[in-house]
């Protein structure tokens, strides 16, 4: 897919990655995910602002937290997991 056709960069996708596999491995949905853990793992400070300003997420210094439209693409991007492996 051309760039231009994105609806959002790889660095803000990769929140939504983030978001789906904790989802996919407790079975539970994640409506908020942590900002920056105790790993070392932080979300990308641009992808944050980028997601805010669409209106995907909202976001403070520890949290990012999926608004309806955000559950919703969260929820295609779980959907597209799910059809990568279908055989």
């Amino acid at each position: 897919m051309a760039d231009q056709d994105l609806l959002i960069s790889d660095r803000a996708l990769a929140v939504f990655a983030f978001a789906a596999y904790h989802e996919l491995e407790s079975g539970q949905v994640v409506r908020s995910v942590a900002r920056r853990d105790d790993a070392g793992h932080k979300a990308d400070d641009g992808a944050v602002d980028e997601l805010q300003k669409q209106g995907y997420v909202e976001a403070d210094e520890n949290f990012i937290r999926f608004t309806a439209s955000g559950e919703r693409l969260k929820q295609s991007v779980i959907d597209g997991l799910h059809k990568a492996v279908i055989s």
